[in-house]
C-alpha cells in the first residue's frame, strides 16, 4: 500500500481538481452521511424493540405508507440486521466521498439510498420540496453525473492497492459504528413520553400520558415497566391498552386507523382492539395481551 503521504496527496489532489460548486456538494454529502451514521450508532433505541426510534417501527410504518410496502414487509423480521447495515453503509458512503475511495460507485449508492428513503419515508410529503430525501437524491445524481463526465478511468481498481483501500474503508465504517456505542445517547427505551414523544421529568414511572394530551379516538405508544412496547387507546368509554408484541412470532404490530385493526407487518396478522384484541386475520394463535391502565387525576397510568 502506498505511504500515507502519497494517500494524503491523492485525496488533496482530488479536491483541488474539482470546481468549487462540486466541492460544496461533495463536502455536504460526505459530512451529512457520516453524521447520519453516527446519529444511528449513538442511539440505543434505534436497534431496541422498546426504543422510540426502533428501526422495526420505522419499517412497519413504511409497509403501510410506501408504494414499496410489499418490499419493506419482508424486512421487518430482519429489522436489526437492516439497521446495522444501514448504519455501516452510511458511514462508508460518507467516508468514501470525503476521502475519494470509489467515488463514482459511492455516489451511485448514495443516490439509490436517497431514492429508497424518498419512496419509504417522504413519499407522501406535500408539497414535494418539503421532503429532504428527494432533494438529496437530486444532489447525489448531480454529483454522480459530474463524476461520470470527468472520469478518465474506473474508480475501483482490482489491483492490490484498490482492494486495500476499499478494505480499509469497510473496517473504518464498522469501527465508527462500534465506537458509537461508547458515546451513546441516554436511552429512551423506557422513558415516559408525551403525545409528541418528549420525555417528561419529575413524574411517577407508572404515569403514561396526561389525559388532556390524548383526545378521544387517539392512540399513544409507550413502554411497559419490563420494556415491552404497548399501545394505549382512548374512546368515549375510557382508556385501554395492549402489548404491541405479536403473539405469532414477536413482531411489533401497529394500529391502522383506516381498518381499525392492529396489524402485524410480518405475516399479515390482524387484531381487533375494540373486541379484546381478538385475532381477526392471519396466523396469530392468541389475542394480544392487555395492559391494565386507568385514569388517575390528570393522568393515564399503569394500573
Amino acid at each position: 500500500m502506498p505511504p500515507v503521504k502519497t494517500q494524503i496527496r491523492a485525496v488533496a489532489g482530488s479536491w483541488r481538481n474539482q470546481s468549487p460548486a462540486v466541492r460544496v456538494i461533495r463536502l455536504w454529502l460526505g459530512v451529512t452521511w457520516i453524521y447520519a451514521g453516527w446519529n444511528k450508532a449513538t442511539d440505543p433505541g434505534f436497534l431496541s424493540k422498546t426504543g422510540r426510534d426502533y428501526i422495526g417501527k420505522q419499517l412497519t410504518g413504511y409497509t403501510q405508507r410506501s408504494p414499496l410496502g410489499f418490499f419493506f414487509r419482508h424486512l421487518v423480521e430482519r429489522a436489526t440486521m437492516v439497521g446495522i447495515t444501514v448504519t455501516i453503509t452510511e458511514f462508508a458512503i460518507g467516508l468514501a466521498t470525503l476521502f475519494w475511495i470509489a467515488p463514482t460507485l459511492m455516489a451511485f449508492i448514495g443516490f439509490t439510498m436517497s431514492v429508497g428513503l424518498w419512496l419509504a419515508a417522504t413519499w407522501h410529503v406535500k408539497p414535494y420540496f418539503l421532503g429532504s430525501d428527494s432533494v438529496y437524491a437530486v444532489l447525489w445524481l448531480s454529483y454522480l453525473l459530474t463524476l461520470i463526465g470527468q472520469r478518465r478511468k474506473a474508480d475501483i481498481s482490482i489491483d492490490r492497492r484498490g482492494a486495500l483501500r476499499v478494505g480499509a474503508l469497510g473496517v473504518a465504517a464498522v469501527a465508527a459504528t462500534l465506537l458509537g456505542n461508547i458515546f451513546f445517547k441516554p436511552s429512551t427505551a423506557n422513558s415516559v413520553s408525551t403525545a409528541v414523544g418528549g420525555p417528561i421529568s419529575g413524574i411517577s414511572r407508572n404515569q403514561i400520558i396526561k389525559l388532556s394530551s390524548l383526545a378521544i379516538g387517539q392512540t399513544h405508544e409507550f413502554s411497559t415497566s419490563d420494556g415491552q412496547p404497548a399501545i394505549l387507546f382512548r374512546t368515549k368509554n375510557g382508556v385501554f391498552a395492549y402489548s404491541e408484541v405479536c403473539t405469532h412470532q414477536g413482531c411489533t404490530v401497529s394500529y391502522s386507523p383506516a381498518d381499525k385493526v392492529l396489524l402485524c407487518p410480518c405475516h399479515a396478522g390482524a387484531y381487533d382492539p375494540f373486541n379484546h384484541a381478538k385475532v381477526v386475520q392471519g396466523p396469530p394463535p392468541a389475542p394480544l395481551p392487555s395492559v391494565k391502565v386507568a385514569i388517575s387525576g390528570d393522568w393515564v397510568v399503569v394500573a
